[in-house]
Parts: structure tokens; sequence; C-alpha cells
């Protein structure tokens, strides 16, 4: 499903994100989100999330809803 829009997006779900430090690499990151902070409706790279270990990035797939 789409990370670009946050209505997709609920805490809970498990979701791939890219971090900042992983952006040219393009490596993804797998977790739960546990909030979400982005508050825009919608964003092109991807809504910001932190994940339960406390990390940040941008959702490029949610894998699972409400795992």
């Amino acid at each position: 499903m789409d990370g670009t829009i946050r209505t997709n997006i609920k805490r809970g779900d498990l979701v791939h994100v890219i971090l900042k430090k992983d952006q040219l690499s393009g490596a993804l990151t797998e977790g739960i989100v546990k909030d979400i902070l982005t508050s825009a409706p919608k964003h092109h790279r991807g809504i910001k999330v932190r994940l339960e270990d406390g990390q940040i990035g941008r959702v490029k797939e949610i894998i699972e809803e409400d795992f």
C-alpha cells in the first residue's frame, strides 16, 4: 500500500521505511509504527513516522496493517 498518503498508515502497522542516513543507498528498515509525525494528508517522499524502536523514517511500503 502507498506510504505517501497519511490515512493509509495507522499505529501498529508493519512498514518499510527509509531512514535519513539511508537515503542515498535506498536501504529499507522494517518496523512497527509507534507515531505518525507528518501532519499533512500527503507527502511525495512518504509520511514520516517513528517506529517502536525509536527510529524515524519515511514510509515506503505498508507491509501489514495492525500487526
